[in-house]
């Protein structure tokens, strides 16, 4: 069963990259893994269900690569922004851009409810209360502070998915995002501490 579930997303992925959602017939994409409509029903419940899981998948693996790029930062504010503007940069690689940033609101809804998003909510949580708890950050409400970078880098990516120019406009973005998220600095005069 997991086999055939993997099988599944893998098709779907590509199908839902090159062709969109909407576009992608299920007919052909079972076909192609040697599987039937029923699998896909059995395993996924239905062709959204299938999307939510390609989501979930892409957004863990960009999870995983914000986290690797906060990595090399030498402190935990410019890991903070690292992680988020390596976020936000993602939207350029075309199976997020359509799959997660584009198809994935307009199917899935609203991308703040999503549990994919809710666990990247949660290591921006972590990182800013242990910035507030280190005197890095002003001492804003956790919550409040979380959500709002999150949504701030998930906005911008979404606006570079959706840009006819994406390539001119993320450093845009990225830009604006630092300049935000700086605000919460408890020492603005060095821009990071």
């Amino acid at each position: 069963m997991e086999e055939n579930r993997a099988k599944l997303v893998r098709a779907a992925r590509h199908a839902f990259a090159t062709k969109g959602f909407a576009a992608a017939s299920m007919d052909e994409l079972t076909a192609d893994v040697g599987l039937t409509r029923g699998a896909l029903y059995h395993n996924f419940g239905d062709k959204t269900g299938l999307l939510a899981a390609v989501v979930a998948e892409l957004d863990g693996e960009m999870a995983a690569q914000a986290r690797k790029a906060s990595e090399a930062a030498s402190n935990g504010w410019d890991a903070l922004l690292a992680e988020g503007s390596a976020y936000i940069a993602m939207a350029l690689d075309p199976q997020v851009r359509r799959i997660v940033l584009l198809d994935g609101p307009a199917f899935l809804g609203d991308p703040s409810t999503w549990p994919s998003q809710n666990a990247c909510l949660e290591l921006t949580r972590q990182a800013v209360v242990e910035l507030v708890a280190e005197g890095v950050m002003k001492p804003v409400d956790v919550e409040a502070a979380a959500r709002l970078l999150s949504g701030a880098a998930l906005n911008a990516a979404l606006w570079v998915a959706a840009s006819d120019e994406p390539r001119a406009v993320l450093p845009k973005a990225i830009e604006a995002f630092r300049a935000m998220a700086t605000g919460l600095l408890a020492d603005r005069t060095s821009g990071r501490r």
